[in-house]
């Protein structure tokens, strides 16, 4: 069946938008396409579902970053609400590297947020405000499970051949994740702010 031509310029060249156009996709969710680069199809179809779970959580944790920047209270806002948004600004590029990836290998990379939210690890936080440790633990778990996944996703891309999705995770996506770790965990040591207490007991320890 013919579709009809609502700008009756069909045929002819004309500076009027066509408007409201709709086809069938050009290439499903979950399927890699023929390209010459020595890797067998059920590898990259195996690696390009991985990674978009990967990608899923890592959306997920970047928004989360965001999340924390913009509500984030108490004697720190200050200085985490700049590590939050350096943090979120870094994982941004992470984003784009692992969709990168996934469309170099041939396939098709996740999106849109209904289906991140249907496909990502990380827990759901609460539309409202949370504590300052409260919005450090929940990163810290989000962290953890990406880099579980990571060193998992890694050792199978060196065992099946795929060295450029093990550079990618081992070199970009796991590196910043586990610096970004460091920095988070450092904000839950319980110090004194402005004096030392040093207590007999504390002595004692340490003698």
């Amino acid at each position: 069946m013919a579709r009809k031509d609502v700008s009756g310029t069909a045929g002819k060249v004309s500076a009027q938008p066509r408007f409201h156009q709709k086809a069938p996709e050009i290439q499903p969710y979950g399927t890699v396409k023929l390209l010459p680069l020595e890797l067998e199809e059920p590898v990259r179809l195996e690696m390009t579902e991985q990674l978009n779970q990967l990608l899923a959580d890592t959306m997920t944790l970047r928004d989360l970053y965001k999340k924390s920047h913009w509500q984030v209270a108490g004697p720190t806002f200050y200085q985490l609400h700049l590590l939050f948004d350096k943090h979120f600004d870094e994982q941004v590029e992470l984003v784009d590297a692992i969709a990168e990836r996934i469309q170099l290998l041939g396939g098709v990379s996740i999106a849109m947020a209904p289906d991140v939210a249907e496909t990502t690890q990380i827990e759901r936080p609460p539309r409202g405000r949370e504590e300052v440790p409260v919005q450090l633990s929940r990163l810290l778990d989000a962290h953890q499970i990406i880099i579980r996944d990571c060193r998992k996703l890694a050792d199978r891309a060196a065992r099946i051949g795929d060295q450029g999705t093990n550079d990618l995770v081992v070199s970009e996506v796991l590196r910043s994740n586990e610096l970004q770790v460091w920095f988070i965990s450092e904000h839950l040591v319980n110090m004194p702010l402005v004096e030392a207490v040093d207590t007999p007991e504390r002595v004692k320890k340490t003698a």
